[in-house]
């Protein structure tokens, strides 16, 4: 691969994207197709028969249906073939956990096991620790779990206070300390176990099998959602571990935490399209059932306007999601091209893709918390129901916004990324913003392009200089106190994951043209205008926000302001009619056909 052609992370905030360099659904092989078919009838025929008795936590389910999950291949799909996988590319892995992202709490379970559950070892663990316990995780003959969080170290995860101790022989280390919410933890085998060795100032990391000595477990949590989701809290008390059970360096466990939840945040992201297209046909399904007035509820103007919302949100979460994960793809192939130690370099990948990650948890995940709702409402009185399946979603979709660190832990990374990508000039984050500054002096803007996918070009062009303007301005008043400022940070971060799902949508429409032609993909210029259109108010509103609170009256926040107007300023649409078109497709297929 050209190393030009590498996409670094947070790139797009400074330069438009070739949708040559971008993978959209449509796109997606027979095979890809076929091992989604796979995961699809697998939690038709195994564990949507028994979803009741999994959130009544029977015991031994839950690891039953992993245990079977395994001998069909599917934890495995991203495990290389030399540890018993399929070696699957990263894309595809996405797309399983997207269809298996609407098995409710099973799905929580799958995800941690094949995501922090298993890749811990895989990625960082040496030859001896990879051969012993990966082909047995990928075939189900183990489960794994992840211990991380502490009772009073959650967000702020390296002040954890579980300690490790060499012994006197020098053969284990004697664990001592706490560890809670932990997935899978009533039944998990195998345990990535942080802890600080001595008085060291940062995490190292061990693999810590169940049935070592030393290790008790809390009953289960009682949950407002994910209720069959195994949670335990894990009691660590002179537990004895190998010393050949350390995973990575001393002092590493810190950056292979970090690591592991760049890829868990963007893996999230798959598993809400999956919940967030079972909800639309839960929604659209009962709409077309439901009678009020003497006719269905989906003709009435504010449903149809609930669900053409639901789909446009799905519609964007899913070409960001997608978009980055090719992105990751060809990172991954390059990093590991150039190293000699394939599980290190697949994770280098993910560390430069900290930006996307971020910005892939918190959009999917607030966009699934509006089709829920939505879906309730549409729902009714019967939304509140235990008897409907979309309040179990409703319920579900609310930890997404708190896995995988917090939304606004996420908000204040993302932007912390990009700040420091700039000061390194790794990207050009200040020149940039330098430009769009004096653009603004000029008062000379271009004038809008008359063709389609150039006025959206210009957009979203000119939705990237603000973005890049509220940084500079940000960084130049508050410089290193910039860090305390979270309400302006929170704010920028949001302008920019609305400018990358804006861009996404556009060149997953671009694809999608080439592919297709116009004609047949006309629904789809719907979505594209509704979303960009109200990704522009979104921006404003978040761009005001911010500058108002960074130092009004002086020259820059003239301009700032200034250009703030001329830069989200787009031409004015039909949303009605738009989303009456898009929710009349939906309501005729009585499914997510999109």
């Amino acid at each position: 691969m050209e190393e030009k052609k590498i996409i670094t992370g947070g790139e797009f905030l400074v330069k438009a994207t070739d949708p040559s360099d971008v993978f959209i659904p449509e796109e997606l092989d027979e095979e890809q197709r076929m091992i989604g078919e796979t995961c699809k009838d697998f939690l038709e025929s195994e564990v949507f028969p028994v979803l009741d008795r999994v959130d009544d936590k029977e015991e031994g389910l839950m690891k039953e249906l992993l245990v079977k999950s395994g001998e069909l291949g599917l934890l495995g799909i991203t495990i290389p073939e030399e540890y018993d996988g399929f070696g699957q590319s990263f894309i595809t892995t996405m797309y399983a956990s997207e269809v298996l992202g609407s098995g409710y709490s099973y799905a929580v379970a799958y995800s941690c096991h094949t995501g922090i559950g298993t890749l811990p070892i895989l990625y960082y663990g040496n030859e001896e620790q990879r051969a012993r316990y990966v082909p047995k995780l990928a075939a189900g003959e183990l489960i794994g779990a992840y211990c991380l969080t502490e009772p009073g170290a959650g967000s702020d995860a390296n002040s954890g206070s579980t300690k490790a101790v060499l012994s006197e022989d020098g053969k284990h280390y004697i664990l001592n300390g706490a560890k809670m919410w932990i997935t899978n933890g009533g039944f998990a085998d195998v345990m990535t176990v942080f802890a600080k060795i001595d008085n060291d100032r940062v995490l190292s990391a061990f693999i810590v099998e169940r049935d070592f000595e030393g290790i008790t477990f809390n009953p289960e949590e009682k949950k407002m959602g994910i209720k069959g989701s195994s949670t335990r809290q894990i009691f660590f008390n002179d537990c004895k571990v190998p010393v050949e059970n350390m995973l990575g360096k001393r002092g590493e466990g810190f950056r292979i935490a970090l690591n592991i939840l760049h890829m868990g945040r963007i893996k999230l992201g798959a598993n809400v399209i999956g919940s967030a297209k079972t909800a639309i046909n839960q929604s659209v399904g009962y709409a077309n059932e439901r009678k009020q007035f003497n006719c269905h509820i989906s003709e009435f103007g504010v449903i149809k306007y609930k669900l053409a919302e639901q789909v446009i949100r799905t519609f964007a979460t899913e070409s960001s999601v997608y978009r980055a994960s090719q992105a990751l793809d060809d990172a991954i192939d390059y990093y590991v091209s150039k190293g000699d130690d394939k599980g290190r370099n697949t994770m280098e990948a993910f560390n430069h893709f900290a930006v996307e990650a971020a910005a892939m948890k918190v959009f999917g995940s607030e966009s699934l918390d509006y089709v829920v709702d939505e879906g309730v409402q549409i729902h009714g009185g019967m939304g509140f129901s235990s008897e409907m399946m979309i309040e179990r979603g409703y319920r579900d979709s609310r930890i997404n916004r708190i896995f995988e660190g917090t939304n606004e832990i996420n908000r204040l990374l993302l932007v912390d990324n990009i700040l420091k990508k700039g000061a390194r000039k790794v990207l050009p984050v200040f020149e940039e913003a330098e430009k769009a500054f004096e653009e603004v002096k000029k008062d000379g803007q271009p004038a809008v392009p008359g063709d389609y996918f150039g006025e959206k070009d210009h957009y979203i062009a000119n939705f990237k200089k603000v973005a890049l303007m509220l940084l500079k301005a940000a960084s130049d008043r508050f410089g290193r106190r910039l860090v305390h400022e979270q309400e302006i940070l929170s704010n920028i971060s949001d302008a920019i994951i609305q400018t990358y799902a804006a861009e996404s949508v556009v060149v997953r429409l671009k694809k999608m043209e080439q592919m297709k032609g116009e004609e047949a993909t006309a629904i789809y210029r719907d979505m594209v205008d509704v979303f960009v259109y109200d990704a522009a108010a979104r921006i404003r509103k978040f761009a005001d926000d911010s500058a108002g609170s960074i130092d009004p009256g002086t020259v820059m926040m003239e301009l700032l302001e200034k250009g703030i107007q001329s830069f989200t300023s787009v031409a004015r649409i039909n949303v009605r009619a738009a989303r009456r078109r898009i929710a009349d497709r939906l309501i005729e297929e009585n499914s997510y056909c999109f």
